[in-house]
């Protein structure tokens, strides 16, 4: 059983911005259905150059959904040149964390993601797996590719690769190419150097009402008020978030799910994980 992060598990449930945008400014496609994983990502440019929409279809396992899912949150109102210089690494962090052997998830929302931006730039939609000589049948993965995982990951054996790239994890008649890319790039393979720890400033009461009030706006209003409903911050005591449901919400029969499923889990979420939400009446 993999050990799944909270956040990873959310995002598989409840995936972000799934589905197809009607005259994309960019699409990527990666993978192959053949292969197991594939990943269709596509934008929409507002008229500052910044992503204003972005949608993915996928087929894969339940870390290619999250990964996917995180992407196009990370992504949101970025422009390009930001966009571009977001890692995989970048994704599994975004998640809290990636099992190794599902790194390669993280690893095809980048490239999707640059496959994109490649086409917004240039018109065409590139096909990866002609980019280099192919190394592993199997699952069509390149030179360039395994030599790019292996520089921007620190990788230092074949496992990682194939968990990176899935290089290497089907007939096995690649693994000796594999090795002998990382031996070629053993002399000039940055050693990874450990993340700097930082302890978190703790918010103050203000901080974290105003990051509350922001969070209810941007990420919980909006759902609400496509059915009529609506909710209003009352107070904050310690980790109690105390909300009355209105509109159609308020006497929705469902209104305690609204709360635990959609307000309490946005909070949670983009807030703090300890936080409990509180209807008002029910105090």
């Amino acid at each position: 059983m993999w050990d799944y992060t909270d956040k990873v598990k959310e995002h598989f449930r409840n995936p972000r911005n799934v589905g197809s945008i009607e005259d994309p400014d960019g699409v990527g496609v990666v993978g192959s259905l053949a292969c197991g994983d594939a990943l269709k990502l596509m934008f929409k440019l507002d008229d500052q150059g910044r992503v204003a929409d972005v949608k993915f279809q996928t087929f894969g396992c339940g870390s290619a959904i999250a990964s996917s899912s995180a992407l196009t949150e990370m992504i949101k109102g970025m422009t390009l040149e930001e966009a571009e210089k977001v890692t995989n690494q970048d994704i599994a962090a975004y998640l809290g964390g990636l099992p190794e052997q599902k790194m390669h998830c993280s690893v095809m929302g980048r490239e999707a993601l640059e496959a994109a931006i490649a086409h917004y730039r240039t018109g065409t939609q590139s096909n990866r797996e002609l980019e280099g000589s192919v190394v592993c049948t199997c699952f069509g993965v390149t030179e360039n590719e395994i030599e790019r995982v292996i520089r921007e990951n620190a990788l230092t054996t074949v496992e990682q690769v194939t968990h990176y790239t899935k290089a290497g994890g089907g007939c096995g008649g690649c693994v000796a190419d594999i090795q002998r890319i990382l031996d070629q790039m053993g002399g000039t393979r940055p050693v990874a150097e450990p993340a700097p720890v930082v302890k978190p400033r703790r918010m103050t009461n203000v901080e974290r009402i105003r990051l509350i009030e922001e969070t209810l706006e941007r990420e919980v209003r909006p759902k609400l008020r496509r059915d009529g409903g609506d909710v209003e911050l009352i107070d904050v005591v310690g980790e109690s978030v105390i909300v009355s449901l209105r509109g159609n919400c308020a006497n929705c029969m469902v209104s305690q799910f609204t709360l635990r499923d959609v307000v309490q889990s946005k909070l949670r979420e983009f807030v703090s994980p300890e936080l409990v939400v509180i209807e008002e009446d029910a105090r």
